[in-house]
């Protein structure tokens, strides 16, 4: 015990360390009433270290090569000591990421957190949900199986209805005329290296937003008596007489992170074949086209939109309008009102947009 005082003493005096954990922890006060959705946020900083933790572990074994990347996995699954369950880990986790993502991006619209001052904060996010669903397409393709080969040749190919410089982005995204080696490799690299250096700074740039701004007072619960944002001016929204973060929120983001992993290691252990079809257990075979090929479950409603349109270019021109909206929404939603029913226009919106995002998934399942 000696020691570890001194070494602590050692630390406190060139570090400060006291000072950090008053300031950043027990003194940094959060609004009295904030509930559960505002650790989904944390929930998501857990399942992006693990992920990085597991894909680090896979790297040892995969090997990035066409002739020799359907066999690595299959070594992974079947020789490797808990090989499999690395595996599960990382491809349960990253569908686990989205869906985790897209309720916190729910979450935070009905409490109208993204409104003014935090545009920022909400523009970080949305980037963030498109390199996530970047990350997951790129690294579906790694396994070079039928199911993944095929949906990657699907994916790649919608570009194509882009006028002028369709082709030429369907042949830089696959390095080539067809999916073959050459986007396995630019896939690979994209997945293991620059999108999870990309997500990793807007995570930083999110939670140095998210600190400078405060926590957004949700708009129902306790009355809340802090010192809320005002005027056009910067000012930090203070809670004075909040609760601390540590201990109080750092137990209900445990309490969080503990109901995911119990809903995570129920799916590994118990279904961990939820998410791959059959096709996803054959070599890749450029020449035998199966059946019936879908794209993973968040990209249902995309596959579904460009069926519905008999012109794939209306088709993409459509979700691009969606998404626009959808990342300026700060811009567009100027009110000051937060709560979701004393905004009838805004609830009937989103339920409805959310219920067509869920048919549409539903039905490209079906279709």
């Amino acid at each position: 015990m000696n020691l570890l005082k001194k070494l602590f003493d050692w630390i406190e005096v060139r570090v400060g360390a006291s000072e950090l954990v008053e300031k950043q922890l027990t003194g940094y006060l959060l609004p009295r009433n904030i509930n559960a959705w505002y650790s989904l946020g944390s929930v998501l900083l857990f399942i992006f270290v693990l992920q990085v933790v597991t894909g680090i572990l896979l790297l040892i074994y995969y090997v990035p090569d066409a002739e020799k990347a359907y066999s690595s996995v299959s070594h992974i699954m079947n020789n490797v000591p808990y090989g499999w369950m690395i595996r599960m880990f990382h491809a349960v986790g990253s569908n686990m990421m989205v869906l985790v993502l897209l309720l916190h991006m729910i979450s935070v619209l009905f409490m109208g957190s993204y409104k003014k001052p935090r545009e920022l904060n909400w523009l970080t996010g949305f980037m963030l949900l498109t390199l996530v669903q970047g990350i997951s397409l790129t690294g579906y393709l790694l396994p070079w199986s039928q199911l993944s080969f095929w949906a990657t040749t699907v994916a790649t190919n919608s570009a194509n209805a882009i006028p002028v410089i369709g082709p030429h982005l369907v042949e830089f995204l696959r390095g080539g005329k067809l999916v073959g080696a050459h986007t396995l490799g630019r896939f690979f690299a994209l997945h293991v290296a620059v999108i999870p250096v990309a997500i990793a700074g807007l995570i930083g740039a999110h939670l140095f937003f998210l600190k400078r701004t405060g926590v957004s007072t949700p708009p129902f619960g306790q009355k809340e008596t802090g010192n809320q944002w005002q005027g056009d001016s910067y000012r930090h929204e203070d809670h004075p007489g909040g609760i601390p973060f540590f201990p109080n929120f750092m137990l209900e983001d445990l309490r969080s992170i503990s109901i995911y992993l119990a809903l995570f290691f129920a799916v590994v252990f118990f279904n961990p074949y939820l998410f791959f079809p059959s096709s996803a257990f054959v070599p890749a075979n450029p020449y035998v086209t199966p059946a019936h090929i879908k794209p993973e479950w968040y990209f249902l409603a995309n596959y579904q939109i460009l069926k519905i349109f008999p012109n794939e270019l209306i088709g993409l021109a459509v979700q691009g309008a969606a998404m626009t909206f959808l990342a300026l929404l700060p811009f567009i939603d100027r009110g000051k009102e937060k709560h979701p029913l004393k905004r009838p226009l805004f609830l009937a919106c989103t339920v409805i947009g959310l219920l067509v995002w869920l048919a549409l998934t539903v039905w490209g399942h079906y279709s």
